[in-house]
């Protein structure tokens, strides 16, 4: 398995002997399976099923090879890297490695947990992965070896941080952590880690009167007064209290009790710390409670965050994050129950801010890109599991590229020819996606963009092409149109086909590893266009 950015990165030997760049190897099909837990070439936005070993074919035949050390470096780097759109996948493929049958592969493996498993729900889900590939067989999966690769992970984390993490993530996935510690047999390395481990089997009053006569280092002070504030705020029903504990300690709404989240000012003190990733995601809830309300303090408080780009840049918000919870938010009730909203226009006018302004965190790939819009159909419709219709998202996709790419070429299609269109990374979404929609229908034919590169000597290394026609009729082979542009350009040309309102159609049987299909539109799929761009899938 050659290291990112080789030469030969996820070159194939063919039956001649020669090298066949675009054929679809065992590492390639890794890489896709740790991407978004698929080793095919389709991508399905919000499809979060678990996976299985029906999913990963190449990485068992990678594993029956001897390349098991090779494939769990594969893994640490998705994990680490922010490559992994679905970090299930990567769970599920360390979890698998550490239990084959060569030694080499499962020592690498549970070296690698720590890094891979970076937060309690993380280490549950490896667990219950290892759990679940036992199930049938007679030994079970508490060796010395995962007893070990546990202890340690509890060991060597930080003190303060892991009260803060077990206090919040309790349990998951039906493990706890009382079972782990229990399980692997835990010996704390250090006084510190040793007082969360009793205040997590023994509770907090035997932690407390375990260490009230001991003569305690800073660390421990500091875990000791952390863990009594979490068990006071749990045990109080004095609202002016709980808010002054969440202030005063920057406690999180997962560490207090569920009565507590019925009282506004407790939502009050939790927004002024809260992720802005998190507020995003509940932005209707508030203004449906009244705690955001037109004019009052908490309003103005997020409308300021929202539109500070440092507060943006800290918080690594994506401008396409920012749409969706905008397009949510606008339409005013969500997707399940009853709970309905009136917009505030204050929030609305300092989303769209943040949305031009979140770009500074898009970090640019640096490739020669198209990006072709079809507009034979009507791009009135909504993309599945989201409030945003295809016009905006398609219109927002483009700005995107256009934007933060300096190499991007912007086309539309429609009527069997490429059509005029203006659109620039000047325009404002609203001016983008009026632009779009002012296009007449006709028929789709998803292989003009390419053919129109190759005839114009426009020289691209990734065809994006945006329809919402659920049925692509092509004239040609998208793969032979996308060879014809190699052999004529040069590149290394890659195409991703994105059935905006599709739910599992791919472009053709192929073979081709340059080619993808993206079925609806989330974040996740503009990661696996820049991990396909970057020769990392």
């Amino acid at each position: 398995m050659e290291p990112s950015g080789s030469t030969t990165n996820n070159h194939a030997l063919n039956s001649t002997g020669g090298v066949c760049p675009w054929e679809v190897s065992d590492t390639a099909r890794l890489r896709r399976f740790l991407c978004f837990g698929s080793e095919g070439d389709v991508y399905t936005a919000r499809e979060e099923g678990r996976v299985g070993l029906e999913h990963a074919g190449a990485l068992l035949s990678l594993l029956q090879d001897g390349r098991g050390p090779e494939v769990v470096d594969e893994i640490r780097r998705f994990a680490q890297e922010g490559r992994a759109v679905r970090l299930g996948s990567c769970w599920f493929a360390l979890a698998l490695c550490s239990q084959h049958s060569e030694l080499k592969t499962r020592q690498a493996a549970f070296k690698a947990l720590k890094e891979v498993c970076r937060d309690p729900a993380h280490l549950f889900s490896f667990i219950q992965y290892k759990k679940e590939l036992k199930e049938g067989m007679k030994c079970g999966i508490w060796g010395r070896a995962l007893r070990k690769a546990v202890s340690d992970w509890y060991n060597e984390q930080d003190a303060m941080s892991l009260a803060a993490a077990v206090t919040k993530c309790k349990q998951r996935e039906g493990w706890s952590h009382q079972d782990l510690l229990r399980l692997s047999h835990t010996k704390p390395a250090r006084d510190a880690i040793a007082l969360i481990s009793k205040y997590i089997t023994k509770g907090w009053k035997e932690a407390q009167v375990a260490y009230a006569d001991k003569e305690k280092s800073e660390e421990v002070v500091r875990v000791l007064s952390y863990l009594e504030m979490v068990e006071k705020v749990r045990h109080s029903c004095d609202e002016t209290e709980v808010v002054h504990l969440i202030e005063e300690h920057k406690l999180e709404r997962e560490q207090l009790l569920t009565d507590h989240l019925q009282s506004r000012q407790v939502w009050r003190a939790l927004l002024k710390e809260m992720a802005l990733h998190s507020v995003l995601k509940i932005l209707g809830k508030m203004t449906s409670n009244k705690i955001l309300e037109p004019g009052n303090s908490e309003t103005q408080i997020l409308c300021d965050r929202l539109q500070s780009e440092s507060a943006l840049k800290k918080a690594k918000i994506h401008p396409l994050s920012i749409l969706l919870a905008s397009e949510n938010y606008k339409r005013g009730q969500g997707y399940q129950g009853k709970t309905k909203w009136e917009p505030d226009g204050c929030i609305l006018k300092a989303m769209d801010s943040a949305f031009y302004r979140s770009f500074v965190n898009v970090e640019p790939v640096g490739k020669r890109f198209l990006v072709a819009v079809d507009v034979s159909t009507s791009l009135s419709s909504v993309v599945p599991g989201s409030a945003i219709s295809t016009a905006v998202a398609a219109a927002a996709i483009t700005l995107i590229f256009a934007r933060t790419e300096t190499n991007t070429h912007v086309l539309a299609f429609s009527e069997g020819a490429v059509v005029p269109c203006s659109l620039s990374a000047h325009m404002t979404l609203a001016e983008a996606t009026t632009e779009l929609v002012k296009i007449p229908s006709g028929s789709t034919d998803c292989t003009l963009p390419i053919t129109w590169a190759t005839e114009n000597g426009k020289c691209v290394d990734v065809f994006i092409i945006l329809t919402n026609n659920p049925l692509w009729t092509l004239a040609a082979s998208p793969v032979e149109s996308l060879r014809k542009h190699r052999e004529t350009s040069g590149a290394n040309s890659k195409l991703v086909m994105c059935g905006l309102t599709s739910i599992g159609h791919a472009i053709a049987d192929t073979e081709d590893r340059g080619l993808l299909s993206i079925c609806g539109f989330d974040l996740g799929a503009l990661s696996v266009i820049r991990n396909l761009a970057q020769d990392l899938i």
